[in-house]
């Protein structure tokens, strides 16, 4: 407990839920709102070899997407860990949120929101049409676009870094021209006991147009990095 505490940087709670792989959220009462932390952002590594490395060469993203968030800030590498940083912002851009995931190889299930973080504004690219994608991870989000990328800008996507739907509701409550919903969470049970219960609260919210995306396999980044481990240019092997 005490390793990943220190190590990541997390809070008590926090590294609780990273040893015991808790990957729900539940939902934020009150009281913990009014005990929330002041939210900072991981402090800037000078560089983004390691965030690169992983993500193109281990999770198979497609290098001008993932230029296009780091080129705004939205992903960087922490100084202190090396995680990638996740960031979200609200409509003013000011970021109000953070998720880190390890890109060690040898501790890559490692993933934590920062302290502070508002879950109504999690990782999320906003565009101008009346379609939003809704997905658990940030990984899950950029596979999706990698595989799907043609006039991808277009759309909106939103990562929940959870299977919580706060972030939806933000991003539907702040973009009134959005009434296309398609929820592309984990093809597992958790993640379509979720789907259910997310469709029922936007039906009650007025939303009709609302639709599942499932990936072939547990995730579309799983669904990504199969794609590429049967070409030759597998993503593994392409040089950075």
């Amino acid at each position: 407990m005490d390793f990943v505490w220190e190590q990541y940087g997390l809070s008590y709670p926090e590294a609780v839920q990273t040893l015991l792989g808790i990957k729900a959220a539940a939902p934020v009462s009150e009281h913990q709102q009014k005990e929330r932390q002041p939210f900072e952002l991981p402090p800037r590594n000078d560089n983004m070899r390691r965030v690169y490395a992983y993500l193109i060469k281990q999770r198979c993203i497609d290098r001008e997407v993932l230029h296009h968030f780091a080129h705004r800030g939205l992903i960087y590498e922490d100084a202190h860990y090396h995680n990638a940083v996740f960031v979200g912002t609200d409509k003013d851009g000011h970021p109000r949120h953070a998720h880190k995931k390890s890109t060690s190889l040898s501790d890559s299930s490692f993933r934590a929101n920062q302290a502070g973080s508002e879950a109504a504004f999690s990782f999320h690219h906003v565009g101008i049409s009346d379609t939003v994608y809704a997905f658990e991870a940030p990984i899950d989000m950029l596979s999706f676009i990698s595989i799907y990328p043609e006039g991808w800008q277009e759309d909106s996507y939103v990562a929940l870094c959870s299977v919580a739907e706060h972030a939806l509701l933000r991003l539907l409550e702040d973009n009134q021209n959005i009434r296309k919903i398609v929820l592309c969470l984990d093809n597992d049970q958790a993640g379509r006991q979720a789907m259910d219960r997310i469709a029922a609260t936007l039906a009650e919210r007025g939303y009709d147009d609302v639709s599942v995306l499932l990936s072939q396999y547990k995730d579309f980044n799983e669904d990504l990095v199969s794609q590429n481990e049967g070409d030759d240019l597998s993503c593994k092997g392409l040089q950075l």
